[in-house]
């Protein structure tokens, strides 16, 4: 039955009963709290709220102490007024400074979710809008369905639902190609069905802020400073990696070797600045959580258009695939993950993870008008996930319900696994042997990922890829079948290469095991035949 707000007794009831039952509905109406798509069964007290508070503390150094992770920060904000912030531990693991609120640190994706308040805020000047045909604004952008090409939309793109494969372009980064060079070879990667699915993908995110500051006639980067970072005073927020080496206070990013983390890489994301390349501090991003939890307006003042903001923070389409009915499932708004908590509340946020040494995340409650964030400096093993969850449980249900870093932990192990098929194999002890070398040899090339060159060395052969080419040494497996290391981002050990001959023994085409689907095979263009 719908029940929109009123409603008719139909007939059968004796008008006074008819009457009676009126007056009740309305005046239950009239005493209600809330309205039912707002109830909780569980009660928030603001003196729950603030036992939460007082105890980041003891759950930081917890987490911190368990896990050895050298630095993280974190911020809260409650009724447009920062609550806290504050540092923990050391910004880089032998060097004594200390991470504070100031402390600079890179966000990763939840640069996903600070760029959609800047798409907002551009679509609420009338610069843009979420339903607007990135073609519009960026003519020479295509995918490789002319379709989805004309009809997709700034929004299509922050959604992940351009049909786009999973992490499309992010192997083109690793290889050194540019964000101009990556978004224009998109166009070769095959499509699944258009606003049916949702696959996360940096590079068609960076796609639609790239065309929203074309339509202004300027960067992301100066479009972000001037709609959010400037007006908010995030003085120590940047959108470009310079930025982020311009701090002094700044935390540098760590992975795990043999148990101890290590500052080993540097990760620059330039290319992925939209999706992945803020850098910012607690302090900062205090600010910005004002900004959306109080819609736009934070002090009252209107920075952000209403409309085009909550229509980032509400569903825009499903991101969970569950295969069983008693799953809660979430959903993905415009850069921003929606989904419901144990209690029946609604939470907003966003994770961010580098592989090379940073993991981010910020949950918000808009129904108490709270928010936490969390910034580490250690590559992701579910700690600022963790230390959000606990804060939570403490605020709606007054202690922490489980070990959220236990729970999580096995989430993020996958994203460490080796998936390729010689991973954890040593090498046969009776390898096939392989063609003559100069069969090998040549130039292989696709139009997405270029050319790539294989030629001796030695005994060897060399494989080089990418625009100022990166040289991998490939060691003979078996057969027609080499092994090479892959370095980047989303390198994760061991991967496959095989030399494709045709019926007449002569070498036609390169297969790349961990390059994306569709477009692993590189034909050869060019070289020596036995």
């Amino acid at each position: 039955m719908h029940i929109p707000g009123s409603f008719r007794i139909a007939g059968g009831f004796p008008a006074g009963f008819a009457l009676l039952l009126s007056a009740s509905f309305a005046a239950a109406a009239a005493t209600a709290e809330v309205a039912p798509p707002l109830w909780s069964a569980v009660e928030v007290s603001s003196e729950q709220i603030d036992r939460a508070i007082a105890a980041i503390d003891g759950l930081a150094h917890g987490l911190m102490e368990r896990t050895g992770l050298p630095g993280m920060a974190v911020a809260v904000v409650r009724n447009d007024q920062v609550v806290y912030s504050r540092g923990f531990g050391i910004r880089k693991a032998g060097h004594p400074e200390p991470v504070d609120a100031d402390t600079v640190f890179q966000l990763a994706s939840v640069s996903k979710s600070v760029g959609a308040t800047v798409v907002a805020a551009a679509a609420g000047r009338g610069w843009t809008a979420w339903n607007r045909p990135v073609a519009e604004m960026l003519p020479w952008f295509r995918l490789s369905d002319p379709y989805v090409t004309r009809n997709l939309t700034v929004g299509d793109l922050y959604s992940h639902r351009s049909g786009l494969p999973d992490h499309a372009g992010d192997s083109l980064e690793d290889l050194g190609y540019g964000r101009a060079e990556v978004l224009r070879r998109l166009r070769y990667l095959p499509l699944s069905p258009f606003r049916v699915t949702h696959t996360y993908t940096n590079f068609g995110l960076t796609a639609a802020a790239e065309a929203v500051a074309a339509a202004r006639g300027t960067t992301w980067a100066r479009l972000s400073q001037e709609l959010i970072y400037e007006p908010l005073g995030m003085t120590s927020t940047s959108s470009e990696f310079s930025g982020y080496l311009a701090r002094r206070n700044r935390a540098v990013g760590h992975v795990r070797e043999g148990g101890s983390w290590v500052a080993r890489h540097v990760r620059q994301p330039d290319a992925q600045s939209p999706a992945g390349g803020v850098s910012s501090s607690v302090k900062d991003m205090a600010q910005w959580m004002r900004l959306v939890l109080a819609l736009g307006t934070p002090d009252g003042k209107a920075m952000v258009a209403r409309e085009p903001l909550v229509e980032a923070l509400t569903p825009q389409i499903r991101s969970s695939s569950t295969s069983r009915p008693d799953y809660r499932s979430s959903s993905y708004g415009y850069g921003v993950g929606v989904s419901d908590d144990g209690t029946g509340r609604v939470r907003l946020g966003h994770s961010g993870a580098f592989l090379l040494g940073a993991a981010t995340s910020f949950a918000l409650l808009p129904s108490e008008n709270l928010g936490v964030i969390t910034l580490t400096n250690g590559s992701p093993i579910g700690i600022p996930e963790a230390l959000n969850a606990s804060f939570l449980d403490m605020v709606e249900t007054g202690r922490v319900q489980r070990d959220w870093l236990t729970a999580l932990t096995p989430i993020f192990a996958p994203m460490y696994a080796n998936p390729g098929v010689l991973a954890g194999r040593p090498r046969p002890p009776n390898p096939a042997p392989s063609r003559d070398l100069r069969a090998y040899v040549g130039t292989y090339a696709n139009a997405y990922y270029g050319e790539a060159e294989v030629s001796r060395a030695g005994n060897d052969l060399v494989l080089a890829l990418g625009p100022e080419p990166k040289r991998f040494r490939l060691s003979h497996w078996s057969g027609d079948q080499f092994a090479y290391e892959p370095v980047g981002e989303n390198a994760v050990g061991t991967a496959a290469v095989w030399f494709r001959a045709d019926s007449a023994g002569r070498v036609r085409a390169l297969e790349v095991e961990n390059f994306e689907e569709g477009v692993r095979i590189l034909p050869k263009r060019r070289g020596r035949h036995p």
